[in-house]
């Protein structure tokens, strides 16, 4: 096996594979991405789902996906087509090897009667509520269960009954027997097998118990041959049940568990639990909601899956949790879409634009670079006529001295077009501005002045005649607070945003985009970058989501301030 390249990071995680490989530890490297089939991936995955399968890839190695899927009563097959999805739009396959813990279940149960029959695990009779005042504090040991020095046969005999469904949820757990004094409170007789009389996806009503996740956890990892497991940091302390279980057992591998700092993301969260909160009431429209930090949400909205990869190789793999600046994420995604999306022109809030020295009835064609950054992306016709449609923040009656773009004397640049100069406006009763006025130069066709005279401002502008209609969404963050979960005593749903989404209704945009179809990309000039919608576009309805502004923050937080005197 090659070493990695390298100009890669040699982050901790690295830094060990290297020495398992050059120790002749391992011979191959094999991870593992073990999700819980309980609700949609989120960006946080995706942190998981690059490294793993991007050190199975690195090493020349392989990565298994395998389905956590030890508790019947939340998992469902839609969650699972759901992971696969996502895990192949992140750009991984993991080939032969699609795994469920549900798979090993057999093989687990009679682990666990190993287990009982060397004096390692016991049935036990003590509620959930019982067990935590029996198991002490960090000052004090923990008490022995009454049950805890039961025979084997007779721990045997009623892991049978359990197993068969003889006996009630709650009426009896199985525990490993460990050590009730143990400074780490996992270690004090850890529950491994609960009843659950619910119908699993996999294995129908074959089973009434299954394994708790730190049972199945390590089992999974050695029966598939796991040479490095790796976990985010809050499995750091289940780490010492993971060796002694393998220990144990004297499973013949012995994978090794190591943690990293898991993602967590300004201005949303990170819990399945509290992602699934959002949706059952109904905050969100659904798991795949532009606005959520869901895998699926975040390709509905547009992100490219190559930002995602780049991002989380950008953060880095650390051992200490810290929360990172969404700016980054947005950075990735924009660098990326600059590169590939064709520049289209959209109005979104739109007021007429009278050129009043255009021939009335006079209608042309103008040639549009499709991507600056990507000559082969060719140009385009735009047509051009003397009513167009513009911001209505690009026109101000009375405006302040370094307001480049449309005022009363002032001459600007229509994108593609001509150089204009305003003369004026009309409103209504009511004082609003229905339709800003403008000579144009014909000498300046394209955008430039025979005379070589400069315009401080381009605008961009769409036919009446010819513009179509859209609507569009503008997506912003789902939390006005950096960390909605970090202020003790209040409810995350205080800080939703109520702004999030903002649907605009009357857009106008160039004709070629009325024949964009679900997925395709466009940056809307000056504005933002934009996807056309998956979900709600149909024929002769267009929906684009924002995907990304074009300011960038990260970038700006990343330059130093400029020296010098204010102009």
């Amino acid at each position: 096996m090659s070493a990695p390249t390298p100009e890669l990071p040699r982050h901790f995680i690295r830094q060990i594979i290297d020495a398992d490989l050059a120790s002749g530890k391992h011979a191959a490297v094999v991870t593992r991405f073990p999700p819980e089939p309980n609700g949609y991936l989120h960006i946080g995955h995706a942190k998981s789902i690059c490294l793993n399968f991007g050190l199975a890839l690195e090493y020349k190695g392989r990565c298994h996906l395998r389905m956590d899927d030890t508790n019947p009563a939340k998992e469902e097959v839609e969650y699972v087509e759901s992971i696969k999805e996502d895990v192949r739009w992140l750009g991984f396959d993991w080939g032969a090897h699609d795994h469920n813990a549900s798979d090993y279940f057999a093989r687990m149960h009679a682990d666990a009667v190993r287990l009982i029959e060397m004096g390692k695990a016991y049935v036990c009779h003590l509620s959930l509520e019982q067990m935590r005042e029996h198991r002490g504090d960090l000052v004090n040991p923990g008490k022995p269960s009454p049950w805890r020095d039961r025979p084997a046969a007779e721990s045997l005999d009623l892991f049978a009954r359990m197993t068969k469904g003889e006996l009630d949820e709650g009426a009896a757990v199985l525990r490993a027997r460990i050590d009730m004094a143990s400074p780490n409170l996992l270690m004090r007789d850890p529950v491994i097998y609960r009843i659950r009389k619910a119908t699993h996806h996999n294995t129908g009503d074959t089973w009434c118990v299954y394994p708790m996740y730190d049972y199945a956890h390590p089992l999974e990892d050695a029966y598939e041959g796991i040479t490095h497991s790796i976990c985010t940091l809050e499995f750091e302390i289940h780490r010492p049940f993971y060796d002694w279980l393998l220990r144990a057992l004297d499973t013949p591998a012995k994978p090794q568990q190591i943690e990293f700092a898991r993602l967590n993301l300004t201005y949303t969260v990170m819990s399945k639990r509290r992602l699934l909160e959002l949706v059952q009431e109904r905050r969100v429209g659904g798991w795949d909601d532009p606005r959520m930090p869901t895998l699926s949400g975040l390709r509905r909205r547009g992100v490219p899956a190559s930002a995602i990869r780049r991002f989380c190789e950008t953060i880095g793999v650390t051992k200490h949790n810290s929360l990172t600046d969404v700016a980054l994420l947005e950075h990735a995604t924009r660098d990326d879409l600059n590169k590939s999306s064709p520049r289209a022109m959209a109005v979104l809030d739109p007021v007429r634009l009278v050129i009043e020295n255009y021939p009335e009835g006079r209608a042309e064609e103008l040639e549009a670079v499709n991507n600056p950054e990507d000559p082969s992306a060719g140009s385009r016709k735009v047509p051009f006529s003397r009513t167009l449609l513009i911001e209505r923040e690009d026109f101000m009656e009375s405006a302040p001295g370094k307001y480049f773009r449309l005022t009363p004397g002032q001459e600007v640049r229509l994108r593609w077009a001509y150089l204009v100069t305003c003369t004026g406006c009309t409103k209504d009763a009511a004082g609003n501005v229905t339709e800003v006025r403008c000579t144009y130069d014909p000498a300046t066709r394209g955008g430039d002045a025979p005379d070589g005279r400069k315009v401080k401002a381009t605008i961009h502008w769409v036919s009446v005649a010819h513009a179509v209609d859209a609507e569009v969404r503008l997506v912003n963050h789902l939390f006005t607070d950096p960390d909605p979960l970090g202020h003790e005593g209040k409810d995350m749903m205080e800080f939703l945003n109520p702004n999030s989404l903002a649907v605009l209704s009357h857009c106008k945009l160039e004709p070629a985009l009325a024949e964009a179809k679900p997925g395709e990309q466009f940056q809307f000039e000056r504005l933002a970058y934009f996807v056309v919608d998956t979900k709600d576009s149909k024929p002769g309805k267009v929906v684009f989501l924002r995907t990304v502004t074009l300011k960038d923050a990260w970038q700006k937080k990343k330059e130093p301030a400029k020296a010098g005197p204010k102009k």
